[in-house]
């Protein structure tokens, strides 16, 4: 198996096209109003080839993208150069990442903490969030539940056949551990004509969280846990809920 995103860095933009970034952008940049934040530097831990970034920055913010591939980066940079804004990519692992100073805010959507895999890990990521937020700085960041991992996409295969590139999307999830693999079998073409395919293969490894485990390891952070909204409302999230989103704030003394 190849590393995460080596492969699927090239073509997942082109994958990735359903995703209204436009609307969860929209979303995000409502939430971060509501706590006065509507200018600054703000910083996304696993920011990819920066569709969320590039868009914030167009919205008024100082972007930061972190994440720790170098072949999604260098899209995100094209796109930076095309957009002319001056965002900052930084090529760290979000459980080790480090920044200049403070940013008012740190998000992080895509379901990038499922990649963390291991809690003290996760706690880990949170600390240095709060280590450089702003006094009263929030963090706002989603994650796909237990009831995605068990109930929706558990024990399924995802396939696709396009005009230029194809894909298997294998999901085993394991009640034990928590741990959902996906096995990701890229068929890309490698020549103008199409008719000669190279097989990829990527294991992707996300684990799944319960927001009682996220509401405790944000404490321990030193954070405090604001609130939670089931994706793209302002409702409570339910056992039915794919995605939450959270609100966690730096702690001023």
């Amino acid at each position: 198996m190849e590393d995460m995103y080596s492969s699927f860095a090239a073509v997942y933009d082109r994958l990735m096209d359903n995703i209204p970034y436009d609307e969860w952008t929209a979303y995000l940049t409502k939430l971060l109003r509501k706590y006065d934040i509507d200018t600054g530097l703000v910083a996304e831990l696993g920011c990819g080839t920066g569709s969320i970034t590039e868009r914030l920055a167009a919205e008024g913010y100082d972007m930061i993208g972190i994440d720790n591939s170098a072949e999604m980066l260098d899209i995100a940079r094209e796109k930076k150069e095309a957009s002319g804004s001056s965002s900052l990519y930084l090529c760290q692992d979000m459980r080790e990442f480090e920044l200049y100073g403070t940013v008012r805010a740190v998000v992080s959507l895509c379901d990038s903490v499922n990649y963390i895999t291991d809690e003290e890990d996760l706690l880990t990521v949170f600390r240095l969030v709060n280590n450089y937020l702003d006094p009263k700085g929030v963090f706002i960041f989603d994650f796909n539940t237990l009831h995605y991992y068990r109930d929706t996409v558990g024990e399924s295969t995802i396939a696709e056949d396009r005009d230029d590139i194809c894909f298997i999307w294998d999901n085993y999830f394991d009640e034990d551990t928590c741990i959902n693999e996906l096995s990701l079998s890229l068929f890309i073409p490698e020549d103008s004509d199409n008719e000669l395919y190279r097989r990829h293969n990527e294991l992707h490894l996300q684990r799944a969280y319960t927001l009682d485990t996220i509401k405790s390891l944000i404490e321990r952070s030193g954070m405090r846990f604001i609130t939670a909204y089931h994706a793209f409302t302002e409702d409570a999230p339910d056992d039915e809920s794919d995605r939450i989103y959270v609100i966690a704030q730096e702690c001023w003394k």
